[in-house]
């Protein structure tokens, strides 16, 4: 090769190397860091989780506003995956595979939940699980910012039982996996405390169940009986509604049949008529009406952005601004958003809430929150009638099942297991 044509050759390869340079630079600057929002949009679950599509939308575009993370901007995607629960899998496989997000937020059913679990597993992605759930978990792919049992469903029979006086338990659910493991859980924890199974009433009714007059009518007499009887429900989606209107119709007030909800919030009640309902109660880890600044803030922020004055907050949506935050947190403490990298930074990292305090991420991937019972109100708003002291560290493995209560998670190196069984020394309990 002549002297020529090397210098042609390398002439040519130069260009052709600033060429993709500036390509890829420009790539560089345009590219955006996506975020999946997997939250059914129509269904029966839609009452409850398009809100949380909104409130993670409101959160990206504030992050955007600070200049997004690492430099980029964030973009969501949005999927519905229609309350359908294998669907959930196709989705979450859909965002990680074809569109490449880096964490995705969703799900509010545990049955949604189980069914993604081996996509985050397999693909290695992240979750930010933002519902209440039964525990018995712990996934090193997840991160549970929704409350566990010993964050809502103890607390709430340990109030009804020492403020109320109540000694006879209708147990009523949805039937599928949460209502059954949280109402397995709390009748060990029943009969641990003297509760007779005489006096405990277990139901399950179908997703968007709708005539409940039969029911209702067993609950009324179940609670005729002389002692002082509540319902503990894990009634979900949008069931909720013929529920509570057949509980007016039968004329059920809370001084006489108190009903503690654990899948009732502000956006539950802004579809019913709350006359009847005052008094009933539900427990969560935030209310809208909790009188704090930031809660303020985040409150007129929402409204703002919804355009909308009715629009309430509630506690999944709180969840999700810790989530977000946390992640955000974890991104930029890693500087990175490779997954491996942010379940190692995340341990530990702690965000504001919106009761006044902060919550911080465990090493089970559960996260620190307070425990507050509100009574219903005629605005649909709830009024705090008593919280923790303090904030409770959430369980991942009930201390009331023989199958868990030596289980442990701990996502840190060098244990790395989400159920290591104390009284074997090993890995690899009852779950994963």
């Amino acid at each position: 090769m002549t002297m020529f044509s090397k210098k042609f050759f390398a002439g040519m390869a130069l260009s052709g190397l600033m060429a993709t340079t500036a390509v890829t630079g420009a790539f560089a600057q345009e590219e955006t860091i996506k975020v999946g929002i997997l939250h059914s949009l129509s269904g029966t679950m839609a009452i409850s989780e398009t809100t949380l599509k909104d409130v993670m939308l409101m959160l990206i575009e504030e992050q955007n506003k600070k200049g997004g993370l690492l430099g980029k901007k964030l973009e969501a995607v949005v999927v519905d995956p229609a309350s359908d629960w294998p669907l959930f899998a196709e989705k979450a496989r859909e965002l990680i595979q074809v569109n490449g997000v880096s964490a995705v937020f969703g799900c509010w059913t545990s049955v949604s939940r189980k069914s993604v679990l081996p996509v985050f597993e397999e693909l290695n992605s992240l979750l930010f699980y933002p519902v209440q759930y039964e525990g018995e978990e712990s996934q090193r792919n997840v991160f549970y910012t929704g409350a566990a049992p010993n964050q809502q469903a103890i607390p709430a029979v340990d109030y009804l039982m020492n403020e109320e006086g109540v000694e006879r338990w209708v147990l009523a659910g949805t039937d599928y996996v949460y209502p059954r493991t949280t109402n397995k859980i709390l009748e060990a924890y029943l009969k641990a405390k003297g509760v007779a199974e005489e006096d405990i009433m277990i139901n399950y009714t179908p997703f968007g169940h709708s005539d409940w007059q039969t029911i209702v009518s067993d609950i009324k007499a179940f609670g005729s009986a002389g002692k002082k009887t509540a319902v503990v429900s894990t009634i979900n989606g949008d069931a909720n509604v013929p529920f509570y209107k057949e509980l007016g119709n039968a004329g059920i007030k809370a001084e006489d049949i108190p009903v503690v909800a654990f899948s009732v919030g502000e956006e539950e009640l802004a579809g019913l008529d709350t006359g009847p309902l005052v008094g009933h109660l539900a427990a969560w880890n935030y209310f809208q009406s909790v009188d704090t600044p930031v809660n303020g803030e985040f409150i007129e922020a929402w409204k703002a952005y919804i355009g909308d004055d009715k629009r309430v907050t509630n506690d999944p949506m709180e969840a999700h601004y810790i989530g977000f935050n946390m992640w955000v947190k974890a991104v930029e403490k890693a500087g990175t958003t490779d997954p491996d990298a942010v379940i190692d930074a995340i341990v530990g990292v702690s965000v504001p809430n919106l009761t006044g305090g902060y919550s911080a991420m465990m090493p089970n991937h559960h996260i620190t929150k307070p425990v507050l019972i509100g009574e219903i109100q005629e605005d649909g708003q709830f009024e705090t009638v008593w919280e923790t002291s303090g904030l409770v560290v959430g369980d991942a493995w009930s201390d009331y099942l023989d199958g868990s209560k030596d289980l442990i998670a701990d996502w840190r190196k060098p244990l790395n297991c989400g159920n290591f069984n104390t009284a074997t020394g090993k890995c690899g309990g009852s779950g994963s």
